[in-house]
């Protein structure tokens, strides 16, 4: 049989003492109580070993029902911890989904957020202007003079074509008008010839 190597020593010892609880030092005490509780010559002497030896299978067992004990609460922190395990996988699930529909509202809040953002500059710019009713009446204003101005022009024109009418008819006044003064004057000059003839004898 080959020397052990301390690694060796380690994993044996870890093996039979279990969790570290001392339960190599207690089957060695149990062992050597037992060989002299066998080896005892007298009877006080073999009870005192046989007591010994209840009181060390007493702390044996006190120990194996606490180790027993302690793997019951560890299967039930386990089966606490898979269920916990579970919950958080559900709610990691959830959170996932939640975050993959938040990505497909992302796009149509950019919009929106970009449709406020143009209505609000459409706005600002719409508020520097006048509104529709004061625009239509400044409109309407220049439609009304203008109106007014055509019904001057129609009148205007129709003073002019009178005029135009009249015109030929006013020439032809004229015209006799002159006439009558030029004949005017020629008897003016003949009644002032005869006067003076008459004035002046033949000699």
């Amino acid at each position: 049989m080959g020397v052990m190597t301390e690694d060796e020593v380690i994993q044996k010892h870890l093996l039979i003492d279990g969790d570290g609880t001392g339960d190599d030092r207690r089957i060695n005490l149990l062992v050597k109580s037992f060989i002299k509780w066998c080896n005892s010559g007298s009877q006080e002497e073999g009870y005192s070993q046989y007591q010994r030896t209840l009181s060390t299978l007493s702390q044996g067992e006190f120990s194996v029902g606490k180790t027993l004990l302690v793997y019951d609460m560890n299967l039930r922190e386990m089966e606490n911890y898979e269920k916990i395990y579970k919950e958080i996988e559900c709610s990691t699930a959830g959170a996932h989904e939640k975050i993959a529909e938040c990505k497909k509202q992302i796009p149509p809040a950019k919009q929106i957020r970009k449709n406020r953002q143009e209505y609000d500059a459409l706005a600002k710019v719409i508020q520097h202007h006048p509104d529709r009713h004061e625009t239509l009446q400044e409109l309407e204003a220049p439609g009304k003079e203008l109106e007014h101005l055509s019904h001057i022009k129609e009148s205007v024109e129709d003073k002019l074509e009178l005029r135009q009418k009249q015109f030929p008819f006013l020439s032809t006044v004229h015209e006799l008008q002159q006439t009558l003064e030029n004949d005017e004057k020629l008897s003016e000059v003949e009644e002032a010839q005869e006067t003076s003839m008459a004035a002046d004898p033949e000699p």
